[in-house]
């Protein structure tokens, strides 16, 4: 089975809401997650989420810690994506491949359907 490795932005703001975002294409199309993506060879997990949030939104964030890796089994794939407590730095996120975005607070976080790996972090924070 094929194995993807990737890295997600849990990203917060001042008044404690998460950013979430819907996917835009591909077999999960419509389904809330976490912004991120793949890792490049050679890169740190850290240095691969600054450069795809910079790809996908346009935004420098800090990131500040691990929250969590979640190892997931899709049916096409074997997924172990690597969670990040982070903030803007700079930017407006600005949606480049997303269909939407929105930011949401801690009580609001079901209102979303969450891609099942993006769950199990949902559940953690």
């Amino acid at each position: 089975m094929k194995r993807i490795e990737v890295v997600a932005a849990i990203i917060h703001d001042g008044e404690g809401r998460i950013f979430a975002t819907q996917r835009g294409y591909g077999d999960y199309k419509d389904g809330w997650e976490f912004p991120g993506g793949k890792m490049e060879p050679g890169e740190t997990p850290e240095e691969a989420l600054k450069r795809e949030i910079w790809e996908e939104l346009e935004t420098r964030i800090v990131v500040e810690r691990l929250v969590q890796t979640v190892e997931w089994d899709y049916s096409a794939f074997y997924l172990t994506m690597h969670c990040f407590w982070c903030h803007v730095e700079s930017g407006q996120l600005t949606l480049k491949e997303h269909e939407a975005a929105k930011w949401l607070a801690m009580d609001e976080l079901d209102s979303v359907d969450w891609l099942p790996a993006d769950r199990e972090v949902v559940g953690k924070i």
